[in-house]
């Protein structure tokens, strides 16, 4: 039941960063990326930013509308979440502020819980033994 909820949850989470991603603070995560993601990606920061949104809804959606698929949704929020952290440890490097993240402190404290999001991902979508 916990990790139901705990589930739940981070499918709430994932679905409004998702949603911020696509309108108020598109403009914000925008700065964030960094120059060499654009390039390698062959794409504009801003296509990276819209992208990373509708991923960060569909995990969300899949991981309620899919119970029967939940560990490989965990699997895939967990890659996710892995995939997007070079682009928070360039946000703390270069102390580039954005939505939420306007002190290195902040953006220190981002790096740690990335590894909690992994986890959260990891174990909410685990079944119960």
């Amino acid at each position: 039941m916990i990790r139901h909820g705990a589930r739940i949850l981070l499918a709430l989470v994932l679905l409004v960063a998702g949603a911020a991603h696509l309108s108020t603070l598109r403009r914000g995560f925008r700065i964030v990326v960094p120059d060499w993601a654009a390039r390698v990606l062959h794409t504009d920061k801003d296509t990276i930013v819209v992208v990373s949104g509708v991923v960060e809804i569909l995990l969300g959606a899949g991981l309620v509308l899919l119970p029967r698929e939940s560990r490989r949704m965990g699997a895939a929020v967990a890659a996710f979440f892995v995939a997007v952290f070079p682009g928070n440890v360039h946000q703390w490097q270069r102390g580039t502020s954005a939505p939420g993240l306007d002190t290195d402190g902040r953006r220190l404290a981002r790096l740690f819980l990335q590894p909690v999001l992994v986890a959260w991902a990891l174990w909410s979508t685990r079944s119960a033994r």
